[in-house]
């Protein structure tokens, strides 16, 4: 089935993977499977660009805010710096969200992701790479401009940069078992925030203290090596759990 007719909702009789151009075997290679889901939530994120910029607004909206309430002061927007980049990177990082899997479960993409010859935790997991790539990568891109006006030194734009560069992969990959579990639950916004803030804690405290320590010259390895621990840590177990997630949601 082509992209075009998933993004109308047409769906075929057969259970073939939404992401399969003609003439792709039923039991495409794991490397086939997450090219195809790739590219299709790409080109879906490009027709929905409404979607994906908010996210990034959101983060501009916040960091431009806060010097204008804070005061002039270079010390203190150098102290807060970090923390209020991370604090809205995250939040941005949520809005993204709810929309992970509810356009494909309103139009049935998901079902005939589930059922479809490719484990759902690969179609999962490409989907998450999309969400970072459109969602999460504008965020640490932009990082570095918008730290230039809290005042922050190269090394510490630097730290930032890496921290958000390791961290919002993370957001995404716990974002994503919330988002699973309160897939067409009424009220998953609030739902989704009181499930996922809590685990969005480590990273939050991690992230801001890498930059911290960089600025007071202690060294941000230990801070560093932690985010990358749980970069590991939720890649390796996030798709298995929000594809079982979404199994229950599809029952």
């Amino acid at each position: 089935m082509s992209t075009e007719a998933l993004a109308t909702g047409a769906l075929s009789a057969a259970p073939v993977a939404p992401w399969a151009a003609p003439g792709t075997p039923l039991k495409p290679s794991a490397g086939v499977a997450l090219r195809g889901v790739l590219q299709r939530e790409l080109k879906l994120a490009l027709r929905r660009k409404s979607e994906w910029l908010s996210a990034v607004f959101f983060l501009v909206l916040v960091a431009a805010m806060f010097p204008l309430a804070i005061g002039p002061e270079p010390a203190t927007l150098r102290l807060i710096g970090p923390g209020v980049l991370w604090v809205a990177a995250l939040l941005s990082s949520m809005l993204s969200l709810g929309r992970l899997f509810e356009a494909d479960h309103q139009d049935g993409s998901l079902e005939q992701m589930a059922l479809s010859a490719a484990p759902l935790s690969w179609v999962v997991a490409a989907k998450l790479l999309a969400h970072w790539l459109v969602s999460g990568l504008p965020l640490v891109l932009l990082a570095p401009l918008l730290g230039v006006q809290f005042g922050l030194g190269w090394e510490a734009l630097g730290m930032l940069t890496l921290s958000l560069l390791i961290g919002t992969p993370v957001l995404s990959l716990l974002g994503s078992i919330g988002a699973a579990l309160t897939l067409g639950v009424r009220g998953s916004g609030v739902l989704q925030s009181l499930l996922l803030l809590p685990l969005y804690v480590p990273v939050l405290v991690f992230g801001t203290g890498a930059v911290d320590a960089q600025m007071r010259g202690l060294g941000a390895e230990a801070h560093v090596s932690v985010l990358l621990a749980l970069l590991c840590g939720s890649a390796a177990f996030s798709p298995w759990a929000c594809a079982a997630a979404l199994r229950l949601a599809l029952e």
